[in-house]
């Protein structure tokens, strides 16, 4: 688990979700579920960015199998503190050391039952045939996807504007299509012998278009036509006041969440450090940033850009793309540890987003539908049980952030 010196402040991240007391499952079949659910969080939020579980290379080595070549002993020790492995003289920490450009490990401060969990999840991922691994070593989906029934998006707004256009000219090829079909008709009834008088003369009928503009009817129809559709673009218009929905402001540095959340699968909360911990999502440090790129891509122009804000002491200054009015009141911590509401619900695909782009309207409105249906997860928690229980009573429906007072005023504006 190779990385580099800049870590050491930011390598304490995501360590929690470890039962106390959890012991080190065994290889093979018979380790603990739970267990190794948590070292997958705890590996993906701390190694991810450096290791993968395969054998692919990323900064350090490729950790499928390791197990087989290290005793668990020796992995909680280098986990630990791998400067004071390798300054004792231990022959392979030393030997690693060496075979990857002497670069620094940081120190993590995991129990070891943690340090027990991320052992047991790495030979599992060993020991899973059909793994398969990217750089950032995390199995099959994209970090961060929401899989469930809260996916993003079957239908976005361009489908439908498609969907739009697709009808429109389906309705024109049968407007044209009656038309030709009525020429067609009236020249064969035309050069027919056997017309009647009254046949042929409304045969010969031609429409008279001035009459039928001059016709009140029409007149009044057209005028509730313009009235509507004038209506409509004004209501839109005042309605879309202050909604910055697809604002993708260009960023002094060219970040791509693309790059990091989705092709290297690097963890939300690695760089986002107080997404589950605080009323607000940081923008990370510099700091953060150079725990990789004191490594990788050095001379980029775009990671000089890094360094520069680095030597002149000078934050990077990122342009924000979120931003709520001072009026509202939002905890971030409370939707995502608590709600457990993924980071996709609120913000897209962001592991597909070259440049981030505000994907939610972010209105009272749609934060309030959102209250509306989803429902809250009260297993364990005794201060919700008499609630519930009234909850049930009174009503059939599901129990719902609404039912706990999520559409009241003061829950957002006080």
């Amino acid at each position: 688990m190779v990385s580099s010196a800049f870590a050491q402040e930011a390598a304490q991240v995501g360590t929690a979700g470890v039962t106390p007391g959890s012991e080190t499952p065994a290889a093979g079949g018979g380790a603990d579920a739970g267990v190794i659910d948590a070292g997958s969080t705890l590996f993906k939020n701390n190694c991810t960015q450096c290791h993968s579980v395969g054998t692919d290379v990323v900064v350090g080595p490729g950790l499928k199998d390791v197990h087989k070549r290290r005793t668990d002993d020796w992995l909680k020790k280098w986990i630990k503190n791998s400067s004071a492995l390798i300054q004792s003289g231990d022959k392979q920490a030393v030997e690693v050391f060496n075979q990857y450009a002497k670069q620094q490990m940081p120190s993590f401060a995991l129990s070891d039952d943690e340090l027990g969990a991320i052992i047991a999840y790495m030979k599992k991922e060993s020991e899973t045939p059909t793994a398969v691994t990217g750089p950032g070593g995390i199995e099959g989906n994209t970090a961060g996807t929401n899989t469930g029934e809260n996916s993003i998006g079957a239908v976005n707004s361009s489908s439908i504007d498609l969907l739009l256009v697709v009808l429109v000219i389906v309705l024109i090829v049968l407007v044209i299509t009656l038309v030709i079909i009525a020429s067609v008709l009236k020249n064969y009834l035309a050069n027919k012998s056997d017309l009647t008088g009254a046949e042929q003369e409304m045969l010969a009928q031609r429409t008279n278009w001035a009459n039928i503009y001059k016709s009140r009817a029409v007149r009044i129809l057209v005028g509730l036509i313009v009235v509507v559709v004038l209506v409509d673009l004004t209501m839109d218009k005042v309605m879309g006041i202050g909604i910055q929905q697809g604002y993708a402001p260009r960023q002094p540095i060219a970040f791509s969440h693309k790059l990091h959340a989705g092709d290297h699968q690097i963890n939300c909360n690695y760089c986002h450090t107080s997404v589950y911990k605080s009323a607000s999502a940081n923008i990370p440090s510099a700091n953060i940033c150079m725990n990789c790129h004191s490594q990788i891509k050095k001379e980029s122009p775009e990671i000089q850009k890094i360094y520069r804000a680095i030597e002149n002491n000078k934050p990077i200054e990122w342009v924000r793309v979120h931003n709520l009015p001072d009026l509202a009141y939002f905890n971030h911590s409370q939707h995502t540890k608590v709600g457990g509401v993924e980071c996709q619900t609120c913000h897209g695909p962001i592991e597909t987003m070259e440049v981030v782009a505000q994907y939610s309207p972010l209105t009272m409105g749609w934060c309030i539908d959102c209250h509306r249906n989803t429902p809250m997860n009260t297993e364990g928690n005794a201060y919700y049980d008499n609630l519930v229980k009234l909850h049930e009573q009174q009503s059939k429906g599901a129990f719902v952030v609404a039912s706990n007072g999520g559409t009241e005023c003061s829950k957002c504006h006080y």
